[in-house]
């Protein structure tokens, strides 16, 4: 018996894609675990419609999975529910042709619910669809875009064992300078960024400016803006698959690492972010001229005050914490200012018709959902509360040490976000307690690998 897709999800969208693509035979069906990692399935063409009518049954513990595809029971999603199935349906609007795949293949995303058709909590997509929702009884719409930093690497390392930037695709020309904004240095990879391009087309993505970043082999694609948060981190999601597929058919690596290289910039994910009322308008807009909208103003107290115990969502690994360094364009302190990109929460110049406050303290290797669940409750927090951001940095975000610390470890990241009474809220419960059960497993399994690092400093020392 077909039953109705809790997701809103219809055979009829798989139908007419079939029909327009006749030259597709196999499809990519994805899910998205806590730390963005996309798990899923092959189908074949003659299992879509299937899909679309029935779902697909996929085991609980599939939303438990540490970095490295190992369970983690103390999430509670193991053998505390028997590892039963629940079913995961196609969401609306994701079905997808994919660029360059021989044969053929399509992608569609989809979510997690239960067996009758209940949300599964532990389900990311579901936590930022739980923030959107709370707004939306507010009547209030976020809208908002990711900028996506990435390195593209030679997949064989240096003779130190260190990642090297990757060779040209057009030429095999190499470099290793930090070529910032350079317009011929892009040229050497055109050929991968045309891919690029073509795959984002594909999938109804509008990837827009690519620009040459602060560190050799570092580069950055911004994305148009959405009225629809959750297709701005769709969006996100997807172009990560694209950028990696396609710089594997040209023979490079794609690396969404915060920090590959301790010598330069990482890669951050900015988020940007507006408030839409019900008619469309932009309620961050000044109403008076040369002053500031009350309700930027509490969005960015809210964000100042919570961000401490969610850099955890920001910042979700090893990795990740590289990254924070002061003069490297990471924010190291919870600080907003205009105009200035060594703030955490910047308001960029421009249109003020587009007013919007630039979330910073991400890295490319979170997960966008969580993110941007974060992020929207944070401003919830900050408007519900009326909390003043105090004063704008105007100088050195760096030397500014305005407004609450932030932890400076992992550790400590993990502890702040197992405490936070906030961070629960914001994630809900459930996805709360996944979370941060894997994030504290993940931390126990770097503390007792033993690493080059160790051999080089003590094998002949102590």
């Amino acid at each position: 018996m077909t039953q109705a897709s809790p997701s809103g999800s219809t055979p009829a969208e798989a139908e007419a894609f079939l029909l327009t693509h006749p030259e597709i035979e196999a499809f990519d069906i994805i899910l998205h675990d806590a730390n963005g990692i996309g798990r899923g399935k092959i189908i074949r063409r003659h299992e879509l419609l299937s899909f679309y009518n029935n779902g697909r049954h996929l085991p609980i513990s599939i939303l438990g999975l540490d970095i490295c595809g190992e369970d983690v029971h103390e999430t509670g999603l193991i053998w505390d529910q028997g590892d039963g199935d629940l079913r995961a349906w196609p969401i609306p609007g994701t079905l997808k042709p994919l660029h360059n795949t021989q044969p053929p293949r399509g992608e569609v995303f989809m979510s997690m619910y239960t067996l009758d058709g209940a949300e599964m909590t532990s389900d990311p997509r579901h936590a930022l669809k739980r923030q959107v929702d709370a707004l939306a009884a507010e009547g209030l719409h976020p809208a908002g875009a990711f900028e996506l930093e990435f390195f593209l690497l030679d997949p064989e390392r240096d003779a130190y064992g260190k990642m090297q930037p990757a060779r040209d695709v057009l030429d095999g020309r190499k470099s290793a300078k930090t070529e910032v904004y350079s317009v011929d240095h892009l040229h050497g990879m055109l050929p991968l960024f045309s891919d690029i391009y073509a795959g984002a087309e594909k999938a109804g993505i509008k990837a827009e400016t690519l620009i040459s970043e602060y560190a050799p082999g570092q580069y950055e694609l911004t994305l148009h803006y959405r009225t629809d948060v959750m297709q701005a981190a769709d969006d996100l999601m997807r172009l990560k698959r694209i950028v990696r597929a396609q710089a594997r058919a040209h023979g490079v690596v794609a690396c969404f690492m915060a920090k590959p290289n301790e010598n330069y910039a990482g890669s951050g994910m900015h988020f940007h972010v507006s408030m839409l009322d019900g008619v469309g308008k932009n309620v961050f807009v000044e109403k008076d001229e040369g002053k500031w909208n009350p309700l930027i103003l509490h969005a960015l107290g809210g964000l100042k005050t919570t961000m401490a115990e969610s850099m955890l969502v920001f910042a979700p690994h090893a990795n990740s914490w590289r990254r924070f360094a002061s003069q490297s364009y990471a924010p190291v302190s919870p600080t907003w200012g205009v105009n200035n990109r060594s703030v955490a929460l910047r308001i960029p110049a421009g249109d003020i018709k587009a007013r919007r406050i630039e979330h910073r303290p991400a890295g490319v290797d979170a997960n966008p959902y969580l993110v941007a669940a974060t992020v929207l409750a944070g401003i919830r927090h900050g408007m519900k509360h009326k909390i003043d951001p105090g004063p704008e940095t105007t100088g050195n975000g760096y030397e500014d040490e305005n407004g609450s610390e932030i932890p400076t470890d992992w550790k400590s990241a993990i502890e702040a976000a197992k405490r936070s009474a906030f961070l629960k809220d914001a994630l809900g419960e459930d996805m709360h307690r996944t979370f941060t059960a894997i994030k504290a497993a993940e931390y126990g399994r770097v503390m007792r690998t033993v690493s080059e690092v160790d051999f080089d400093l003590y094998l002949h020392t102590v």
